[in-house]
């Protein structure tokens, strides 16, 4: 299974932009589709954004379109969430989370697709 780890989270006003990281070890990276979900005190799990294999297909929650971006960086083996425009209601513990697919075009929305999760990175928006 590979092993994921975040980075980058942190304390930002809103209005300001930040960029979460996940670095991928103990499989090869770019045989997962790579998501990014995001869990707020007291709320369920939800998507956020999602990347194919080769980079080539996203999807974004509907709330995130425009403001974030998610790009992967294969021979890094990892996966970026540069966000933008930052709202207080995008506070959350952020996590990256892995699916291994044979599809190069594959993008995931589901987390119980996932079958390997980091341990989460804090992003907290100060209105």
């Amino acid at each position: 299974q590979v092993q994921l780890v975040e980075s980058g989270g942190g304390l930002v006003q809103a209005g300001g932009s930040l960029r979460v990281s996940c670095a991928a070890s103990g499989r090869p990276f770019n045989i997962y589709v790579m998501g990014w979900f995001r869990q707020a005190p007291g709320k369920e799990r939800e998507f956020v954004a999602s990347i194919s294999r080769s980079g080539g297909n996203t999807a974004y929650e509907h709330s995130v379109e425009g403001r974030f971006t998610i790009s992967r960086d294969n021979a890094k083996n990892t996966v970026y969430l540069q966000m933008n425009s930052l709202k207080p209601e995008d506070t959350a513990v952020y996590y990256c989370a892995a699916h291994f697919s044979p599809w190069q075009a594959t993008v995931l929305q589901v987390a119980a697709e996932y079958g390997s999760w980091g341990q989460g990175t804090q992003v907290t928006v100060s209105s």
